[in-house]
């Protein structure tokens, strides 16, 4: 299923959220850490697939310097649960990224982030990615 919302106005909200996450992924494949800096809270935290824990700054740094460069990120159907001004998503991606000047090969991964309604926009503030093996 991809929504879990109780009203009409929580499958907005759900939609809304889908956008949000959508257009960061396109931020990030594309670099642009100005608009990605806008949808990640100040307080964002990624845990990546190996375990590693970046803070904001740590990951949209690696993203603009091309450390971690996303070549293609292509998510599946987004799963959403609303409750007020906070949200989970999940959903499955096919990530191919170049780590360190080092390609990974494309893999699938499980995506779960957390969204806040911060200021009157949805921004995602934790992340974690696993890798499907």
């Amino acid at each position: 299923m991809a929504q879990t919302a109780d009203t009409a106005a929580d499958r907005a909200v759900a939609e809304r959220i889908r956008e949000v996450e959508r257009a960061r992924l396109r931020a990030l494949v594309a670099a642009d850490v100005v608009e990605a800096s806008e949808l990640h809270a100040s307080d964002f935290q990624l845990v990546t697939p190996v375990g590693a824990l970046l803070t904001k700054d740590e990951y949209l740094g690696a993203v603009s310097s091309g450390h971690i460069d996303y070549v293609a990120w292509e998510p599946g159907p987004i799963a959403v649960r609303v409750r007020g001004d906070a949200a989970v998503i999940r959903y499955q991606a096919v990530l191919e990224v170049v780590f360190g000047g080092h390609r990974v090969p494309s893999a699938r991964y499980w995506h779960t982030d957390t969204y806040e309604c911060l200021e009157g926009r949805w921004q995602v503030v934790w992340s974690q990615a696993t890798e499907i093996r």
